[in-house]
């Protein structure tokens, strides 16, 4: 039996005039997929801490992070994550995946992507495509704890 890993990570779903803000992720050969930004939580930082520190370091802008959206929780051979998604909008800075941070996780670009975008990609979290936009419509009343998942990449 093997040692599981646990993470705690926090991220951002930003939207700005109907797009969604993401990161791509993308090794030749491996993998290459879009998500919101976000990563684990470093030391006492508070989870809206994570999720604004996470924002900057992908994608250069800074961030009002707001309510709790979605709790998700995936697994990998060798960690369990539970992931705290907060909705945010955009305070300043300029979109960019240029910093260290993003080169270190293989984030080769940052774009702002309406729905029908995401036709052709792999959009993670899998909410992204279709529960979100309906929810922001009837207006994100609640966080929603999302069920179990495996990752796809590692």
């Amino acid at each position: 039996m093997s040692i599981m890993q646990h993470r705690i990570s926090a991220g951002a779903l930003v939207e700005q005039d109907g797009c969604l803000l993401l990161v791509r992720h993308a090794v030749p050969g491996k993998y290459d997929f879009w998500v919101a930004p976000g990563g684990g939580v470093q030391g006492e930082e508070s989870l809206e801490q994570a999720a604004a520190r996470e924002v900057r370091e992908e994608t250069g802008l800074e961030v009002r992070v707001g309510p709790l959206a979605y709790i998700e929780e995936f697994h990998s051979p060798h960690t369990r994550h539970v992931k705290f998604w907060f909705l945010a909008e955009v305070l300043g800075g300029t979109l960019s995946a240029d910093r260290a941070e993003a080169r270190i996780e293989h984030i080769v670009e940052t774009a702002w992507l309406a729905r029908a975008d995401f036709a052709g990609r792999a959009v993670f979290p899998p909410f992204l495509a279709g529960d979100y936009w309906e929810r922001r419509a009837a207006g994100i009343a609640a966080p929603v704890r999302l069920p179990l998942r495996a990752m796809q990449f590692w």
